[in-house]
């Protein structure tokens, strides 16, 4: 049953894969990540190598080779059990994979070891992870726009990410908060972003530290009425953020999106009946003059962004 789960699993996300393909990122992942297989196991380039079987085999793993491929296994599936997307697997099976091949180059031959070492510097220098650039609703604040829009209207619902481009969490992250904005986004709550990273000032004043070792970042702040009112992760009293799973199931119901939907779409109704009354108000009988068009000062205007 587990096997037929995993094939269709694989069935369902194959047209991602295939899109992951088609990147440089991830095919120049992908060859790092069997480098030391293929010069193992290729014909004309093992038998150059040493070896320390019994049988003298150079073309084949030794037990110590074999003993880091089993602790490399053991860590990838530690590290995915906290993993929420496919690009967070993927991830953890790339970095830990070229982790296992810089120690088995350098124990086979310094010389390939430094030069694997080398050219896994050069990668990390020039090729970065894809960012997401699917479809979404959400507003992207900067430093002099996100306390205007979060108090222009009090009865709107704000739930901020605060991210930053070079972290691999939000990185992962990102297609999640993307599909609950298009599932809950409405005139009531609204979802945005803002680059902390970028903007330090911003980050530092609704308390959100940048450093790795925090590890706070991506950071969800649930704002009524301009004020905070929840945020997860939170945070203890060393500054460091508190274990939890970034995943849409957490959202949902950490954040209670399904109650604040359902209050934002009464809110949404109640304006709109309130403009087409204004706007099917009729002139005074014998009057000549034209109406001016009703504008409700309440109703948010968009972004080109967010339209």
């Amino acid at each position: 049953m587990g096997l037929i789960t995993g094939i269709f699993a694989f069935l369902y996300h194959l047209p991602q894969i295939y899109k992951w393909l088609l990147k440089p990122y991830y095919i120049a992942s992908f060859f790092m990540t069997v480098a030391f297989l293929v010069v193992r196991k290729a014909p004309g380039l093992c038998e150059h190598l040493a070896t320390q079987r019994e049988d003298g085999n150079p073309c084949d793993f030794d037990w110590r080779e074999v003993e880091i491929l089993m602790f490399l296994s053991a860590i990838v599936m530690m590290k995915n059990r906290r993993a929420i997307t496919l690009e967070q697997h993927v991830g953890n099976l790339f970095l830990f994979s070229k982790v296992a091949n810089t120690i088995l180059f350098f124990r086979l031959d310094i010389r390939l070891g430094i030069l694997y070492l080398t050219l896994c510097v050069v990668f990390v220098m020039t090729c970065k992870p894809p960012l997401y650039m699917g479809p979404e609703y959400i507003k992207y604040f900067s430093d002099k726009t996100i306390d205007e829009e979060l108090q222009r209207d009090s009865r709107v619902t704000w739930i901020v990410e605060f991210y930053a481009n070079w972290s691999p969490e939000c990185q992962s992250f990102a297609p999640v908060f993307a599909d609950l904005s298009l599932k809950y986004n409405c005139a009531g709550l609204r979802f945005g972003k803002v680059d902390a990273g970028r903007y330090v000032e911003v980050s530092q004043r609704y308390r959100v530290s940048t450093s790795p070792l925090a590890k706070q970042l991506p950071s969800l702040v649930l704002f009524q009425g301009g004020r905070e009112v929840m945020r997860r992760p939170m945070v203890d009293s060393k500054g460091r953020a508190v274990s939890w799973t970034f995943n849409e199931e957490n959202i949902i119901r950490e954040f209670n999106l399904n109650e604040l939907f359902q209050k934002s779409k009464k809110l949404s109704k109640g304006r709109s009946e309130k403009g087409e009354e204004q706007n099917t108000s009729q002139p005074e009988e014998g009057s000549d003059e034209p109406q001016p068009e009703t504008i409700n000062p309440d109703q948010p205007t968009e972004s080109k962004k967010d339209q």
